[in-house]
């Protein structure tokens, strides 16, 4: 089968992403990206696919893909029952760990282990265990602790020497062929063109379909309607402009592509269970307390977003 391509975000004020999600989720199906992934199983076991290897896996399953390469991770849970986390995961780009290689020579032994990710690595189930914690921080880090953890992981994955590759040694990824998949395309289009208005008809001829064909399949490979997808991508890129705090949420609502306030600040309360305006105080209190967990500052953010909800009515 040809893979999928997965549209990857990082913020602008950031150098890579951390992230967790459950199961099921759009992003378990056969895929690939462009960037580095670490990706650490915190529950279930099943099967995962990586290139051409096929292996089973449980909590503990750290994998390191390159660029390119297809894989996925499919659960097998009783009754069908959907888990709340089911892996910690980290991407980045080539550009970034190059330049960083580039800017410290201490970290010369990372092209290693960059270089044997191409094939996918799988590392013991100790570098596992010590990876879980540090995964687990990096995904609320903000600053010089989210590098530091960042080296952390990376310098226990070069450390361990029991890692081992995972496809076979003929087995190479094939981008160009993967994006002539129209899906691909599609995909690809709407990443580049979040901005502008898109209409599920325009994507149907770009990729030479009728309207419920594109339907059909759009929604078979993202696991979700057209609609949903794109919001979806906007209500993130929205968070990652929020969190910079140059730009009026006015501003960030046409930026991000919706052609209305009171439709973005509907569809991000959706989404995030608060408003942009509450959101985006939020983070800078995490900023300002990056020391405090998320209940600790609860009660301040009480407050103030009391005193937010008064100035929005």
């Amino acid at each position: 089968m040809t893979p999928d391509l997965e549209l990857v975000c990082v913020r602008p004020d950031e150098s890579f992403t951390a992230w967790s999600h459950g199961y099921p989720y759009r992003t378990v199906r056969w895929h690939f990206h462009p960037e580095y992934e670490i990706q650490l199983i915190t529950a279930t076991s099943g099967k995962f696919f990586v290139g051409d290897y096929i292996g089973d896996f449980e909590p503990g399953n750290l994998v390191m893909s390159g660029p390119n390469l297809p894989h996925n991770w499919v659960s097998k849970i009783p009754d069908n029952q959907p888990v709340a986390q089911r892996c910690l995961v980290l991407q980045f780009s080539s550009e970034f760990i190059a330049n960083a290689i580039a800017v410290f020579p201490e970290m010369h032994n990372v092209a290693t282990l960059l270089s044997q990710s191409c094939s996918g690595l799988l590392f013991t189930a100790a570098a596992g265990d010590a990876a879980k914690p540090l995964m687990l921080e990096l995904i609320d880090a903000r600053g010089f602790r989210r590098i530091q953890l960042f080296l952390s992981l990376l310098e226990l994955l070069t450390a361990d020497i029991g890692r081992k590759q995972l496809t076979s040694a003929g087995y190479a990824p094939d981008p160009l062929n993967y994006m002539s998949l129209k899906i691909n395309l599609a995909i690809l289009y709407i990443g580049q063109k979040l901005s502008t208005e898109l209409r599920e008809s325009d994507l149907a001829t770009l990729t030479s379909q009728s309207v419920s064909s594109f339907s059909r399949a759009f929604r078979k490979h993202t696991g979700l309607p057209f609609v949903v997808y794109v919001n979806q991508l906007r209500i993130k890129k929205s968070c990652e402009l929020l969190t910079n705090g140059a730009l009026s949420i006015t501003d960030i609502c046409y930026q991000v592509g919706f052609n209305n306030l009171s439709n973005f600040n509907r569809q991000f309360l959706a989404q995030k269970g608060m408003s942009p305006s509450k959101f985006r105080l939020y983070d800078e209190m995490k900023i300002a307390y990056p020391t405090q967990s998320d209940e600790d500052l609860t009660d301040p953010l009480a407050a103030a977003c009391n005193a937010i909800s008064h100035m929005e009515e």
